[in-house]
């Protein structure tokens, strides 16, 4: 296709990414460690995809993450005193950009789809894995809070390929 005639053009690469010499050390750094998708829901409802999330074993087990402040998310948690985890699979890829506000959401995050109404916050109904959890606590941390979920609730299913973010890209494990 020659570039100066008009009509759409797909791109392999991002056309919207911040070039890799324009980000800052740090930025870089934290694109080369892989993690897992996943969405954050509340009772409100509210959602957002959160790739910076840790789990710590012990009793009671926590959720920790990285969360903006001026998410939909943040104040229905807050306001709430609870959200839910959910890991998301290869097949979630569209429900991870419409909950990261990269797809269009006509109708709101949980207009499409079919979602369990949990005591949590709505939960993806084919979701066979999740965790509910009650807000422990918060700090500024970078550019987000640091959020803490004390676990309260699980639902653990099947062995599912996770979905995975890995220098800006959603991937799975091979």
């Amino acid at each position: 296709m020659n570039p100066n005639e008009p009509g759409g053009r797909i791109h392999s690469t991002d056309p919207f990414a911040v070039p890799e010499s324009s980000k800052s050390p740090i930025r870089r750094l934290r694109g080369r460690f892989a993690a897992p998708v996943t969405i954050w829901t509340a009772p409100g409802p509210a959602g957002l995809t959160v790739s910076s999330t840790v789990v710590a074993d012990g009793d009671p087990g926590r959720v920790l993450g990285l969360i903006d402040e001026e998410s939909d998310l943040w104040d229905a948690a807050l306001n709430a005193g609870v959200f839910a985890v959910v890991p998301l699979t290869p097949a979630d890829r569209q429900l991870a950009d419409r909950f990261a506000g990269l797809m269009p959401a006509p109708g709101g995050l949980f207009a499409t789809g079919e979602w369990r109404q949990t005591a949590y916050g709505p939960v993806p109904a084919q979701a066979s894995t999740w965790a509910g959890c009650r807000l422990g606590g918060s700090r500024p941390c970078g550019w987000a809070l640091l959020v803490e979920g004390i676990v309260e609730s699980m639902e653990i299913g099947t062995s599912a390929t996770p979905l995975v973010h890995y220098r800006g890209r959603y991937t799975e494990l091979a």
